[in-house]
């Protein structure tokens, strides 16, 4: 009986310690240069397990489950609730996933009707500070970097042991619990934390293209001058409902509509998202 409930003990250790610990930020950006009042506030996760970490927007999983429930249902577009998505619209439809074993960093995002990833090839360089305070419960310490263009400060505690952080953002001695831009352009601000089953395993819609990050920039680029390039005359989860998914729209629901109306209207909606994203979070 003493054995077996020394081997119940460690199965116990072994399944708590295989935990996920998902990490609450508060990302606040301030995306339209020309208009910096304009504050958009979002909450997103960084969920860390024993292997890897992910960063993603909240709404981001809301809208993906909805998605593929919608198609699961065989009713396809059909089933959404326009206005429910609406609701969940996010400015951070890309994640990040740091694999801890080879210490590298990818990043995926949505060019039209597929996945674009690469790896990050700018390391951080941090320059730690004997300066601490406290931020709410925990007691944090300053690092500055520079990265993308921009000119970073971090407040991270080794009251929570992750080297780690939202973003890009890691490889201190410890969690960022705090990470902002000398502009006040963009802040992370942790909010709570607790434990999850599992790693959530993000939709993706389309094909997953590995691409260099200048190759990526680039493809970025041509999509706000050329966004019709990029997608594929089917009606697939990766083809054109991958632009109703992100432009949303209300009240325009399927029906015979003329092709290159809905093209026209989507461009429009494709550029007009452009002009109110000219103050990205990487300058550089």
């Amino acid at each position: 009986m003493k054995k077996i409930g020394i081997i119940a003990l460690a199965l116990f250790i072994q399944q708590v310690s295989a935990q996920t610990n998902r990490f609450v930020y508060q990302v606040t950006m301030k995306p339209d240069a020309e208009n910096k009042t304009d504050i958009k506030t979002e909450n997103t996760y960084l969920d860390i397990s024993q292997e890897k970490s992910i960063f993603y927007s909240e709404n981001r999983i809301k809208r993906d489950s909805i998605m593929q429930k919608a198609f699961q249902g065989g009713g396809g577009r059909g089933n959404i609730n326009r206005d429910q998505m609406e609701s969940l619209r996010t400015n951070i439809n890309y994640s990040v996933e740091k694999d801890k074993t080879n210490q590298k960093t990818y990043f995926k995002d949505r060019i039209g009707r597929d996945i674009y990833s690469y790896e990050e090839d700018r390391p951080l360089a941090w320059k730690i500070s004997s300066e601490t305070t406290k931020l709410g419960e925990y007691k944090v310490q300053k690092a500055e970097t520079d990265f993308a263009g921009r000119k970073w400060t971090a407040w991270f505690t080794t009251d929570l042991p992750y080297q780690d952080g939202p973003y890009k953002f890691g490889g201190l001695p410890g969690l960022i619990v705090k990470v902002e831009d000398d502009k006040g352009d963009y802040s992370f601000d942790l909010m709570k934390n607790y434990k999850i089953a599992e790693l959530p395993t993000l939709n993706q819609f389309g094909n997953t293209l590995k691409v260099k990050r200048t190759d990526f920039i680039k493809q970025q680029q041509k999509f706000k001058t050329d966004p019709m390039s990029f997608m594929n005359q089917g009606g697939g989860p990766g083809g054109m409902a991958a632009v109703t998914r992100i432009g949303g729209g209300r009240g325009q629901g399927g029906g015979n509509q003329d092709p290159a109306d809905m093209r026209k209207r989507m461009e429009g909606r494709v550029k007009e998202e452009a002009k109110k994203n000219t103050n990205p979070i990487e300058l550089q």
